[in-house]
């Protein structure tokens, strides 16, 4: 069914079946073998052969992504944010059948140089956007140019705490949406994400505490109804009319004004859970808090103040 021939100093590899005919050139044997054993497979499987649409581009497949695999993700807004901002690189207008490692390494390059952590994702959610077209959408793609390329180390995690002065700002900011104070209130003292917080409703509130249904790792848990808790609920409007992005901006705008140097909201998750061990929780209660399943992550988000350590030594 296919044929490997030398012409020269590059490989010739060609498929027929039916009546119908492959034929591509690589620079190594391997390739040209991988080449053939994936068409030879797709004939055993019954399936015709097909050439690939030389006019669809990378941003084609990050489109058609987009459409149909990240609306059913849970975060599905946090890659849409990161899948419109890939579709502004240049690289994205590239055609399927030009682009190579080499193009991907290059792109590696120059994004790596805006954080290894946001560097790793765009790469992994590329990744798996080549995978998706080639054996979701049957795109006859014959390999995923991102395969062998080597992910960068991820930053140290963060050990950002809030001090007193910033948690006074914050706190007594005027916000133009007015919700925005409920919504941190409530990151700190219950360590929610934003998402989760976005979501609750009255039904929600039971006696002692708030169950949360949908959350990132998909199992249900339940948040404990504290004093300080009810009373942020009782002030609030359920659910908050307030998207992700809004609150997104809200306190970007309060960070420049107030000169907060490198705190995002996801830290108030940081700072809860940090609470929550200085008040003497044990790491399954904070667990059943926080949703970590894994100690390993819960200890990520762990900072704990030194100050407090030397005053329970002494």
């Amino acid at each position: 069914m296919s044929s490997i021939r030398k012409r020269g100093n590059k490989y010739q590899v060609q498929v027929r079946t039916q009546g119908q005919k492959i034929t591509k050139t690589f620079n190594k044997l391997s390739h040209a073998r991988r080449f053939s054993v994936y068409y030879e497979n797709k004939i055993l499987l019954g399936n015709h052969l097909q050439t690939l649409n030389k006019n669809l581009s990378l941003k084609d497949l990050i489109n058609k992504y987009l459409k149909e695999i990240t609306p059913l993700k849970k975060g599905k807004d946090r890659e849409q944010q990161r899948l419109n901002r890939l579709l502004k690189e240049d690289l994205v207008n590239h055609k399927i059948y030009k682009l190579n490692t080499k193009d991907f390494i290059e792109f590696k390059n120059r994004r790596i140089k805006d954080g290894h952590r946001t560097c790793r994702y765009d790469l992994a959610l590329l990744h798996h956007i080549y995978n998706t077209a080639i054996k979701q959408w049957c795109y006859p793609i014959t390999h995923n140019p991102l395969s062998n390329i080597q992910k960068p180390k991820c930053n140290p995690p963060r050990e950002r705490r809030l001090n007193d002065n910033e948690l006074k700002y914050i706190l007594n900011h005027n916000f133009k949406n007015k919700s925005m104070k409920n919504i941190i209130e409530l990151a700190i003292e219950t360590g929610m994400r934003k998402s989760e917080i976005l979501s609750i409703t009255n039904d929600d509130i039971k006696d002692n505490y708030i169950l949360l249904s949908d959350t990132k790792n998909g199992s249900a848990r339940k948040i404990p109804l504290t004093t300080k808790v009810k009373e942020i609920i009782n002030k609030s409007k359920l659910p908050f009319s307030i998207s992700c992005n809004a609150v997104r901006l809200n306190w970007s705008r309060m960070i420049k004004k107030a000169g907060i140097v490198d705190l995002h909201f996801h830290d108030l998750r940081h700072e809860a859970i940090s609470r929550f061990f200085e008040k003497g929780l044990s790491i399954p209660e904070v667990s059943l808090i926080s949703g970590h399943k894994d100690v390993r992550q819960l200890m990520r988000y762990t900072h704990l103040r030194i100050n407090n350590l030397i005053n329970k030594l002494n």
